[in-house]
């Protein structure tokens, strides 16, 4: 499906590549908020037929701009209008909760030209997850519309008991108006003559309408917070094209895939489906974006902690101390048909959490935050302790209880993700892999924390909690006969044997001793693993390998850029630059050079993956974490040092990084070859940390 989506804050629109959406349409097309779809058709028409497409294109994803030209029209079995002869553009765009949606119209054509346009609109209020294929729901009931000559409102009362509407106006007292939200317009332009019409479509929750302000007014500002976000951003120059229109992109998706539930700025998972609060996403994303944007993380961490568990509830995997895995907002979550309210079906969300505080803390020295937060730390490391380790053997499992909930609880998430190598699933209560290296990290940075803080017992306490994990890990999940690790262990404290790239996270961790970290990275970018164009989930060659699969084959950016940021921790150089290298190569395969969710490949060739989200949170993130891989960038505003290891891609020969957000200030950092040799130099330092360069041969 070629879509079309655009997004501000709580507000998305996607469309068919015209910018319609058509009746009865099958991917779920729609202007949707708070988890419900506020307009399923808006089709435009000249004279009852389909407009042609020119081009199509939202690149700038706050706003489309749609071209279009007419079909030949007859009238009386006559020629009324040779195709070609309009020219029909649709602009459109998202701000203060409201969709404006322009559409003019120029007559090209010798003589003057007469013709109907029309737009045919319809809200049916569906929640998401019937859209998305649940069967069985109860839902409300949709009123009759009311309108008049420029005004068109359909409403609906939910079983939830919530009022909604959708209210369209136009401006334009020369429409007719029909009461099944058929709108039509009859022109006539002369040569060059030019007519626009300006739509602006208003969700409303139980009465509550936004403020509408002219077009040209909320575009400027709309536009003015685009450039803000762009000049308090990181900046990069490089003589490598492709990366800096990859980072630039990355930083762009990352704004429009932001939200502000009450707690400050967080990305949701990612447009369409997932433009919700997302546990490892969000946190992920925000981890990723420490170089460019650190105050995301802030925002990201307050969310989390306000939706942390706080009870033992099956129905939603709700302990207390645990980090929720997806939130929604809809008429099945208010009415407690589905368990999104929010859903706690994450095992790694928790630990994620920690991690991001600790990663915040460092790079930006903001103990005050992890002051507030302090309770919500405590409560998720008993969650690690005393939920998280179900048996108490050291490791952290997870097991769905929600009838409705999730059961791989990972973030390969997918029922067949966790396979034996004979080609049968492990059984739960499940281990994986990544997850201890991630409670491993999240012990060890706690404890330096504590330590800063003066509380020397927690900290000892939680050091000595981490080298026991270390040890059990070893011992579990090392595979003698593979030198690798397995991804998981089962049920019955069986090793799942399957090669994937799960174990990849630990090389950040610092769970793993050098030698087993060295090999775990040749594994990652040996043949049977890496595509050309990135690291694969699982190895080809295995009993569940798929190359076209959501979680046995395919590549997902984030899980690469994960990986990056161990093996740069690792200076594993020559590793890191080769999964950079072909991950860019990629992106070139998608439109507006945008790495998506997750891709495929065959061979020499990029495959989309037909449901991948695109934009989507922590594939925009994945440039912006090559960027701290090739620095080498790894600052710890505790101990007020900045680690700098860096490294060029083969094609590149220049980075300059300027406003790197650390510590007090801000770092300027150039990266050149000088003889052949990586060579850095800090051309602005205000953090008020020191600088230590690890000068390379080149790579």
């Amino acid at each position: 499906m070629d879509y079309r989506v655009i997004k501000e804050n709580d507000l998305f629109l996607v469309t068919d590549a015209k910018g319609n959406i058509p009746k009865n349409h099958d991917y779920g097309l729609g202007l949707y908020t708070k988890d419900t779809r506020y307009l399923s058709q808006f089709d435009l028409k000249i004279n009852g037929q389909e407009p042609n497409l020119l081009f199509s294109k939202a690149d700038e994803n706050y706003a489309a701009s749609i071209m279009l030209t007419n079909p030949e029209l007859e009238r009386d079995g006559s020629l009324s209008l040779p195709r070609e002869s309009l020219e029909i553009e649709r602009q459109r765009f998202i701000y203060g909760g409201i969709l404006y949606e322009t559409i003019s119209v120029k007559n090209y054509h010798p003589r003057s030209a007469e013709f109907e346009l029309s737009v045919q609109i319809d809200a049916d209020f569906l929640d998401m997850f019937i859209i998305r294929g649940l069967q069985k729901a109860k839902t409300g009931q949709k009123l009759r519309p009311t309108f008049d000559n420029n005004t068109f409102t359909f409403r609906y009362k939910g079983t939830d008991g919530i009022k909604r509407a959708t209210k369209i106006d136009w401006g334009d007292n020369g429409a007719v108006v029909c009461e099944d939200g058929n709108i039509r317009f009859r022109l006539s332009l002369y040569h060059l003559q030019e007519r626009t019409i300006t739509f602006r479509v208003m969700p409303m929750i139980d009465g509550a309408e936004p403020e509408p302000e002219a077009r040209e007014k909320a575009l400027d500002r709309l536009q003015a917070s685009y450039k803000q976000w762009r000049m308090n951003a990181a900046e990069i120059e490089t003589d490598h094209a492709a990366l800096r229109s990859l980072v630039e992109r990355g930083i762009d998706d990352f704004r429009v895939l932001l939200t502000d539930l009450g707690y400050g700025t967080f990305p949701v998972a990612g447009l369409p489906w997932f433009g919700v609060p997302f546990g490892r996403d969000s946190l992920i994303a925000a981890l990723q974006a420490l170089p460019f944007q650190p105050e995301v993380a802030k925002g990201t961490l307050k969310t989390m902690a306000a939706f942390q568990g706080t009870k033992v509830d099956a129905w939603r995997d709700e302990q207390p101390g645990k980090i929720m895995h997806e939130i929604r907002f809809g008429e099945l979550a208010n009415t407690n048909q589905i368990p999104f309210t929010p859903y706690y079906g994450s095992v790694d969300s928790t630990p994620l959490f920690l991690i991001l505080l600790i990663e915040y803390v460092r790079w930006t020295g903001d103990l005050r935050l992890f002051q507030e937060l302090r309770s919500h730390v405590d409560a998720a490391l008993k969650w690690i302790d005393e939920y998280g380790d179900r048996d108490g053997d050291g490791l952290v499992e997870y097991h769905q209880q929600s009838e409705n909930g999730i059961s791989n609880q990972g973030w390969k998430d997918s029922g067949d993700s966790i396979v034996h190598r004979n080609g049968s699933y492990a059984d739960s209560p499940i281990a994986l892999a990544e997850v201890q290296g991630y409670v491993y990290q999240a012990k060890q940075g706690i404890a330096d924390i504590y330590e800063k803080l003066s509380d020397q017992r927690a900290a000892q306490s939680l050091r000595r909690q981490a080298a026991a994990l270390k040890r059990t890990f070893e011992e579990k999940f090392w595979m003698n006969d593979r030198g690798f690790y397995a991804i998981a262990l089962d049920r019955d404290k069986q090793q799942v044997e399957t090669v994937t790239s799960n174990p990849g996270h630990l090389l950040w961790s610092g769970l793993l001793e050098p030698d087993k970290a060295k090999k775990v990275a040749e594994t990652l970018v040996s043949d049977n693993m890496f595509s050309g164009f990135g690291i694969r989930t699982m190895a080809e060659g295995e009993a569940g390998y798929n190359p076209i699969s959501y979680h046995n084959g395919s590549v997902w950016p984030h899980d690469n850029s994960l990986i990056l940021l161990g093996m740069s921790k690792r200076e594993q150089r020559a590793e890191a630059v080769k999964v950079i290298d072909g991950l860019i190569r990629a992106s070139k395969s998608f439109e507006y050079h945008r790495l998506p969710e997750l891709f495929c490949g065959y061979g020499e060739r990029v495959v989309n993956y037909p449901t991948a989200c695109s934009p989507q949170a922590w594939a925009a993130g994945t440039p912006l974490s090559f960027i701290q891989a090739l620095l080498g960038l790894f600052p710890n505003c505790l101990q007020q040092e900045i680690y700098l290891s860096p490294v060029l891609l083969p094609s590149m020969n220049h980075l300059h990084v300027r406003k790197l957000s650390i510590g007090k200030g801000e770092l300027d950092v150039i990266v050149k070859r000088v003889n052949g040799d990586v060579a850095a130099v800090v051309k602005r330092n205000t953090t008020g940390c020191r600088v230590v360069i690890e000068q390379q041969v080149n790579v």
